[in-house]
């Protein structure tokens, strides 16, 4: 597409379709903007404006066709056909991401796992074999993998993320607790729970410091043993 569509709105596509596809397994055959959108805490304005970078959909006073409208954003995202997907590291996280049952639904097959640990390497977790970190090269040349996960230990994301990007690989998801970069033509994701939580915090201050004030001034009890003194 020739119009360039800001990152926010494609980040709301995938929960669109979520939405839709939820009311598509429950039988409904047409949504408004309205009722989509208080499933979504999201004003149907701003759903038709999202939409309407990608073409005209639905009609007024009728509402969006459900699964017409979830075609076409499995379609827009990619969701129709399958992708291939591989996840470096298998510590606890990276064990929780291979164990995950909600990838394979939605199109995504995790092919292979790669650890550094011999202990590890030989081993399943699920249906899918953890090998060593060193055939992770060949690995991806020969299986032309599009998504790499990245859930390696922060001093080893970068060396990890520029051998996924040196074979090929165009997208990379990063849980790695830091910043990795990678060339313009790649599309990276960092996803770090700490980060999220402290920008969470922002808020939960700002709501106390509001609360805060509302109360008005907080009065203190005199210090023990009586008046201060202009000396002090």
């Amino acid at each position: 597409m020739s119009l360039e569509i800001p990152e926010v709105v494609i980040n709301r596509l995938p929960v669109y379709a979520r939405a839709l596809a939820t009311l598509h397994a429950s039988g409904e055959t047409v949504v408004s903007s309205q009722v989509l959108g208080e499933a979504l805490d999201v004003t149907p304005a701003q759903i038709r404006k999202d939409l309407s970078y990608f073409g005209r959909f639905g009609k007024q006073g009728r509402g969006y066709n459900v699964p017409g409208l979830l075609g076409k954003l499995q379609e827009i995202l990619g969701l129709d056909r399958r992708w291939k997907v591989c996840v470096v590291g298998v510590g606890r996280l990276g064990q929780a991401i291979v164990e995950y049952g909600g990838f394979g639904p939605q199109g995504f097959d995790i092919l292979a796992a790669f650890d550094a640990d011999e202990a590890k390497v030989g081993t399943c977790v699920g249906e899918v074999s953890i090998r060593d970190i060193s055939e992770l090269q060949a690995f991806l040349e020969e299986e032309h993998v599009d998504i790499g996960v990245v859930a390696v230990p922060a001093s080893a994301a970068q060396m990890v993320t520029d051998e996924l990007v040196g074979a090929g690989v165009k997208a990379i998801l990063n849980y790695a607790p830091t910043t990795a970069t990678v060339p313009s033509h790649v599309v990276i994701r960092h996803i770090d729970p700490v980060l999220e939580m402290q920008s969470m915090t922002f808020y939960l201050k700002q709501r106390d410091s509001a609360a805060l004030s509302a109360e008005g001034p907080i009065v203190r009890a005199p210090a023990l043993g009586g008046r201060r003194t202009a000396s002090g």
